[in-house]
């Protein structure tokens, strides 16, 4: 019997939370070596576990897999996450494309400085507000039923309730006048892997504070200033 994945990353969201979503939402149980040291980091590098230098890093299955999306792909259709067929795939990768692009404004947030964290917290809420939960709200409502694609619980509804609860962190009442969307997120809330996941005591990670950035800095060396958008 396989073991479990095991996830190399920082002891933090970053691009690795969506993976440990999928995983969780999978009923999947998974291992962590979070990455502390800029000698973590170079032997990894030194092992050719990283193909492209960076990191996230799973082992599954006999494989040392980086690229994100790549990741996401492999457990989703390995957990029959990704359709019944190559059109609801298409629309998986669709849908899971556009919340990608709203959680890319998320992910440098905790990276700016305090006058460009207010910026980009407003530019979080109005894209958000004025072009992503605008279009779910609409596919919800035309498709007429608990979700995104076809019948059944799949990778692009775990991906949006993700990114709803990181909008939600940064505008609580961010879901008024989407009522599709407030429904939908108590329906996915509600499936019990996905419950479990956001009960205290989970490996779901926190908002991340300044230790993380400084944990991130040091490990990647990363010498230079995040801008907002």
């Amino acid at each position: 019997m396989a073991g479990k994945p095991k996830l190399y990353y920082f002891d933090g969201r970053g691009k690795m939370e969506s993976i440990r979503w999928l995983l969780a939402a999978a009923g999947v149980e998974f291992e962590e070596e979070f990455l502390e040291t800029r000698e973590q980091y170079e032997k990894l590098l030194q092992d050719g576990s990283l193909l492209f230098q960076q990191v996230p890093m799973v082992e599954i299955d006999g494989m040392k897999m980086v690229q994100t999306r790549a990741i996401l792909s492999y457990i989703a259709a390995k957990y029959n996450l990704y359709g019944k067929d190559l059109k609801e795939r298409a629309l998986i990768d669709m849908y899971v494309g556009g919340t990608d692009d709203l959680m890319g404004f998320i992910l440098i947030f905790p990276f700016l400085s305090a006058e460009d964290k207010e910026k980009q917290r407003a530019f979080i809420v109005e894209k958000a507000t004025s072009r992503y939960f605008p279009a779910y709200e609409k596919v919800l409502k035309d498709h007429g039923q608990d979700f995104l694609v076809g019948n059944n619980f799949s990778w692009a509804d775990v991906h949006l309730l993700e990114a709803i609860l990181m909008v939600e962190e940064k505008k609580s009442d961010v879901l008024t006048g989407f009522p599709q969307l407030q429904a939908f997120k108590a329906r996915i809330s509600s499936i019990p892997t996905i419950k479990k996941f956001l009960q205290p005591g989970s490996q779901r990670k926190p908002v991340p504070d300044d230790k993380y950035v400084e944990t991130v800095r040091r490990v990647l060396r990363m010498y230079y200033n995040v801008k907002a958008n």
